[in-house]
């Protein structure tokens, strides 16, 4: 007495019948193999309208970050620092305490001028490698 598996069984597996050959040409017809896919989401090229960063939400310049990413216009690290939360609390160019708490997801916000006056604390502060992020974050929120 043989047992064979039945994951190894020839019988079990799909085969194509080669007798009734129309039947898949059928189904292709009813499935329009020849339609083209559609897409998840769109980034129209020929569109020069680009948000306003000076007031914007938090949830909307991430979506437009992403974006942007996806369509190679950033690099990751700059959309890894679009998409970091605002801290609680931070300081401004004149060294004025700025409380962000109130700042969510759905609140307008200056992130143009916020960006701007990190990177310039971080540029009297010397950290280079802050410097940098910052300065790719500004030059996309310039555009």
């Amino acid at each position: 007495m043989e047992i064979l598996s039945v994951r190894s069984s020839p019988n079990f597996l799909f085969r194509r019948n080669q007798d009734n050959p129309s039947s898949y040409n059928e189904l292709e017809a009813q499935l329009g193999t020849t339609t083209k896919a559609s897409t998840a989401f769109h980034i129209d090229e020929t569109s020069a309208d680009t948000p306003d960063f000076s007031a914007i939400s938090a949830s909307e310049l991430r979506q437009y970050a992403r974006q942007s990413f996806d369509a190679g216009a950033i690099d990751q690290d700059t959309f890894a620092a679009i998409s970091e939360p605002l801290p609680m609390r931070t300081i401004d160019r004149s060294g004025n305490i700025l409380d962000l708490s109130a700042v969510t997801d759905a609140t307008s916000f200056n992130f143009r001028d916020y960006y701007k006056d990190q990177l310039q604390i971080a540029t009297s502060i010397g950290d280079r490698e802050t410097v940098e992020r910052l300065n790719s974050v500004v030059s996309f929120l310039d555009v």
